[in-house]
């Protein structure tokens, strides 16, 4: 391993195949939720890679039982009562998006368990998206009282279509990965015992492409996504406004008490 990947608390690496990063989000005893230091970790590591000149491919998966069911309530919590955390917050989800997209070398995720939140950003913008068909993925913003932000308005309405993304993203309505295949928002479903396997053979075959033209055929394509910057800006600016507001406190605590959220009906907009 080399030096520039120490340091990390909520990010492990490994060297699977030659030239293979593997890089596991790795706080299993919360379902690798992300606190604020494992959220900057995760926004900035694709810097590292893309300066590694030992590294052709990526494997992005989660420790145990699940890929990362995102934000932690402290996290959440944080943003809901400090402006400067919320602005420096609002930067990294930012920088993490776009880090990912710009990021040379071609990223393959594995997804196990559960995705969600920034973990679920991270993997749906890899450039091949593997999930367990048994998985559960949802973009539960509005369910929280923010904005479907993160990602998914730059991302959702390509690789599903708009009908597909308005329904799951206004409702928060889970999918699972063998339905996540159908509607087109992840590469490929397999069986939830076979999802490194498969992430492992697609990573191989990766590094023994033309590694210029798998770059530039990455970047060319990733042209779409920075097509869609302006809504995918928007959407994330208008999340961040929403965590200054009472719905995210009562979406908080809804979650906190295992119960369904009681939003007030009445809306200035």
């Amino acid at each position: 391993m080399t030096e520039r990947y120490q340091g990390y608390d909520y990010l492990s690496f490994d060297w699977p195949l030659e030239r293979v990063l593997r890089i596991t989000i790795d706080n299993p005893q919360t379902l690798n939720s992300l606190n604020a230091q494992g959220h900057r970790e995760l926004a900035y590591v694709w810097r590292e890679v893309e300066d590694d000149k030992n590294v052709s491919a990526v494997i992005l998966t989660g420790a145990g039982k699940a890929f990362s069911a995102g934000g932690d309530f402290s996290l959440v919590e944080g943003l809901a009562q400090d402006h400067s955390m919320r602005l420096r917050l609002w930067k990294e989800t930012r920088d993490l998006v776009y880090n990912v997209i710009n990021c040379g070398k071609p990223i393959v995720s594995a997804m196990n368990g559960v995705a969600v939140g920034a973990g679920l950003a991270a993997a749906l913008l890899a450039d091949v998206s593997i999930a367990g068909r048994g998985i559960k993925i949802v973009d539960g913003h509005t369910r929280l009282g923010v904005a479907a932000g993160d990602h998914s308005v730059m991302v959702w309405p390509l690789l599903c279509g708009l009908a597909k993304a308005r329904y799951h993203l206004l409702l928060c309505e889970p999918m699972t990965g063998e339905e996540a295949e159908r509607i087109g928002l992840v590469s490929l479903a397999v069986p939830d015992d076979q999802v490194m396997d498969k992430a492992l053979e697609v990573a191989k075959r990766l590094t023994e492409g033309a590694p210029s033209a798998v770059r530039f055929t990455k970047y060319a394509l990733n042209n779409w996504l920075r097509q869609f910057g302006a809504a995918y800006d928007t959407s994330t600016a208008l999340e961040f406004f929403g965590f200054s507001g009472d719905e995210v406190r009562e979406g908080l605590a809804s979650h906190r008490e295992k119960r369904p959220p009681r939003f007030n009906p009445e809306c200035d907009l």
